[in-house]
């Protein structure tokens, strides 16, 4: 009883504190980064590769490319990472360079553009909200199991959108200025991306 009382009464004040303690560690570990020392990117590295790499997979067709991709956003971060603005959280501003890498991967390639073309037809009403639906949360949980696998499947021109949305946890203004796109393509492109998903995890099902 008491147990489920101090569930509903949200987090407890040691997990609050240790959350708190792994942010403060998050945060000297970036501060000695910035400086360049070199233990201090290694546990970066460490940290976060698999998720740099799990973003980089689902937006590319390939593992040899997410293997290539991750590698060349460690290796900005290396050159780079004092253009790291501390107001954002670093892991949100580890999977935009990540994203970002992964689209100019697409571009070089001609792909990009090609692949992300205008689509014809309306827009749905649903596809106005920048709000996570239940599907967000889903995709939150690293995209396992069947999802994963539907993900993985889907046309580039939805599944990139949809992995900057749920996976990056970019605003949908954010992924029309990253893909050159207007806002409401952008959200009539992730509203069809949810459809096609549903529809292929019910068929997968059955």
């Amino acid at each position: 009883m008491n147990a489920t009382k101090n569930m509903a009464n949200g987090p407890q004040p040691h997990e609050v504190r240790t959350r708190r303690l792994e942010e403060l560690d998050l945060e000297r570990v970036v501060e000695r980064a910035l400086g360049h020392e070199g233990e201090a990117l290694a546990e970066i590295y460490q940290r976060y590769v698999r998720r740099v790499f799990g973003l980089c997979r689902y937006m590319l067709d390939s593992r040899e490319s997410a293997e290539d991709a991750t590698s060349e956003v460690f290796l900005k971060l290396q050159r780079s990472i004092e253009t790291y603005d501390a107001s954002t959280p670093f892991v949100s501003w580890l999977l935009r360079v990540a994203s970002n890498q992964c689209i100019d991967m697409l571009r070089s390639r001609r792909r990009g553009r090609k692949v992300i073309a205008e689509l014809d037809g309306d827009n749905a009403s649903e596809a106005t909200s920048s709000e996570p639906s239940p599907l967000g949360a889903l995709l939150g949980k690293e995209m396992r199991g069947q999802v994963r696998d539907t993900i993985a499947r889907l046309p580039e021109h939805y599944r990139v959108p949809l992995v900057l949305r749920y996976y990056s946890e970019m605003s949908y203004d954010e992924i029309a200025q990253q893909l050159d796109l207007t806002r409401n393509h952008v959200a009539t492109l992730i509203f069809r991306a949810k459809q096609e998903l549903r529809r292929r995890l019910t068929h997968r099902s059955e």
